[in-house]
């Protein structure tokens, strides 16, 4: 069952309506098979309608979505014969960040992202998609170790952003975001790096510093979110949609500023209403970027990672 948003209020008032009628009709005493057929167009047609004009701020709430499917979703559905690899080597585990040894349609990657869990227990222990520094860490000690077999590095970048806990300044997370960012700009593997959800400030660029940045038609991406800025800017939180419509977060938006390459179609209404189809849909993305990086040598990949970082701004 899909949970709706609060934009989406006429679209469960059908759906319930819907739900009512098949009930009804399931006693088999009034055949009500054209009424429900024409509510299930109307419920289509709506939702067509208002997915193809959302505001950024509906947008974000998409993309936030409690059923949108998150990296462990994608492993399951795009991914074959993952093998996790834990620890940083320094400090410890950190399971907001997971990462392994992974097939693409049969091509060997290296597959990192951030977990944000589904349920109140998971998401506890994934610390909602909130890296530590030891995650950091951790992907910098897998891409090295990627790019040392040459391996390409794949990853999916889903976090409202870096943990902000006294702890994890205490073991370094400022350095720890620098470092994961500077490997990723470093590394002589090709890199791919898809915002499936939020992309949340200096903990997504930490995993998404490579020369082919895409995104899921209703993620998000953003160096802070709308409701920190508004709180900046207004002091107060209730300016948030007018924050995400100013601060361009939009996959669409950032395509036209060339901040990102490319845009993965999602199913009408969102990931999260079908993840199967999504998830076939990001493999197939991924595997053509990297079928065209594969034809590339090291220093030519480099310099493209260079070159697209350094012309974002200009005019």
């Amino acid at each position: 069952m899909v949970s709706f948003l609060e934009f989406e209020k006429s679209l469960a008032a059908l759906e319930s309506r819907i739900s009512e009628l098949r009930a009804t009709a399931a006693n088999g005493d009034i055949d009500l098979t054209s009424d429900i057929a024409r509510l299930e167009k109307k419920s289509v047609d709506l939702l067509v309608s208002t997915y193809a004009a959302l505001t950024p701020w509906q947008k974000t709430q998409v993309a936030r979505h409690p059923q949108r499917p998150h990296f462990l979703d994608y492993v399951r559905l795009a991914f074959s014969d993952f093998i996790p690899l834990g620890g940083d080597r320094h400090f410890g585990e950190d399971e907001a960040i997971i990462g392994g040894f992974a097939r693409l349609d049969g091509r060997r990657v290296m597959l990192i992202g951030h977990e944000k869990g589904h349920d109140t227990q998971s998401r506890i222990r994934h610390n909602f998609g909130m890296g530590k520094p030891e995650g950091y860490r951790k992907a910098i000690r897998l891409m090295e170790l990627a790019s040392r077999f040459g391996i390409p590095v794949v990853t999916l970048v889903d976090t409202s952003g870096a943990f902000p806990g006294v702890e994890a300044e205490e073991r370094g997370q400022a350095e720890a975001i620098a470092r994961s960012t500077e490997a990723c700009l470093a590394l002589a593997v090709p890199m791919v790096a898809v915002v499936v959800g939020e992309g949340g400030s200096g903990g997504a660029v930490a995993l998404a510093s490579a020369e082919r940045v895409l995104m899921l038609e209703h993620a998000v991406y953003s160096v802070i979110s709308p409701e920190g800025a508004s709180s900046i800017l207004w002091r107060t939180a209730d300016k948030a949609p007018d924050a995400a419509e100013a601060m361009k977060v939009t996959a669409q938006q950032l395509l036209q500023l060339k901040v990102i390459d490319r845009i993965v179609a999602e199913p009408v209404g969102g990931a999260h209403r079908d993840p199967a189809v999504m998830a076939a849909s990001l493999s197939r993305a991924i595997a053509e970027e990297l079928d065209i990086l594969a034809k590339l040598s090291a220093e030519k990949i480099l310099s493209l990672r260079e070159e697209r970082f350094l012309r974002i701004g200009r005019t």
